[in-house]
């Protein structure tokens, strides 16, 4: 499967990214970063850490857009520290980025393979998406499917009581994207909460070969923010969920549904209001999952870190 990942690493966006590297079954095309989690030139250079740390510095990682469509940008520090990937010491990256913005890097690549080959993985705010849709009509009927983290339903929000904090960053690039008649699987906060990390998961990671230490390092970071907030043993996993789905969809279940992206209200802007019941006769427009085998999917991800050469961390 051919898949562009879309990111603004993050702990568990690079966890998602080494999950992706480790899988044979994928073919990653590119990684575009956009800001999100923490700034723009920390989510690039972030992303070439990570894509080095996997023995992977062949790949082209490309900037994107710096900030949303229409809002001032929102950050992530308070959870994921000051870099980003706090928890673990790697040396700064030598691959240079690649010299095409992430919006154009996405639109050549829609449009030189065939169509419906090409997944987007995003897992972090939508603004590269979007505005490569915006910009390009042409690539949308092109993308095979959209499996994207971000939003919630039962669960609610993380970063404001109704929002998730990806969706919130750029609702109205949200709104585009979930209205472009593109087929959309959403990992949200409902099934991302079932993915905790552990003791025993950190512990499992840390003796997965080369990489595993980096893993348990930025887990170990990453949790302590949840388990404080939410009185929980661990933190939730949320980004790799997407490329679990992608390896064994089987682990995963949820519902065709409608969801629309709240844009306009102060108190409500970025929610994900999904139609689970459905109560209304709106179209369906995405598969949202909320049920998980947390147990298949720490094996998973164990077994695919361990797999991996360590190539900064070697």
């Amino acid at each position: 499967m051919k898949i562009i990942i879309d990111t603004d690493p993050g702990q568990d966006d690079a966890v998602a990214i080494l999950l992706a590297l480790a899988s044979p079954e994928l073919e990653v095309l590119a990684v575009t970063a956009v800001a999100g989690n923490v700034p723009l030139h920390l989510t690039t250079r972030n992303a070439r850490m990570v894509c080095e740390l996997a023995g992977r510095a062949d790949l082209r990682v490309h900037a994107g857009c710096d900030r949303p469509i229409a809002r001032a940008l929102v950050t992530a520090e308070h959870v994921h520290g000051k870099t980003g990937l706090d928890g673990a010491e790697l040396p700064d990256p030598t691959m240079p980025l690649a010299d095409a913005h992430a919006v154009d890097a996405i639109i050549e690549i829609l449009r030189r393979e065939p169509p419906g080959t090409v997944t987007l993985c995003p897992l972090g705010p939508l603004t590269n998406i979007a505005t490569a849709l915006h910009r390009a009509p042409d690539i949308g009927p092109r993308i095979a499917r959209i499996v994207l983290m971000g939003g919630a339903y039962f669960q609610v929000g993380n970063i404001t009581p109704a929002a998730e904090f990806n969706i919130y960053v750029d609702p109205e690039a949200a709104h585009a994207v979930f209205r472009a008649g593109i087929p959309l699987t959403v990992l949200p906060l409902d099934v991302t909460h079932k993915a905790l990390t552990t003791r025993a998961r950190n512990e499992a990671f840390r003796a997965a070969g080369p990489v595993g230490p980096v893993v348990a390092g930025w887990t170990g970071f990453f949790e302590r923010y949840d388990k404080e907030k939410y009185g929980t043993e661990g933190a939730p996993l949320h980004d790799p969920c997407v490329i679990a789905w992608l390896l064994q969809p089987d682990l995963f279940s949820g519902r065709h549904v409608n969801v629309e992206i709240e844009v306009d209200s102060p108190l409500t802007r970025g929610m994900t209001v999904a139609d689970w019941w459905g109560v209304t006769d709106r179209p369906k427009n995405a598969t949202f999952i909320g049920g998980l085998d947390s147990d298949g999917y720490f094996a998973l991800l164990t077994e695919r870190i361990a797999r991996l050469p360590g190539g900064a961390a070697g």
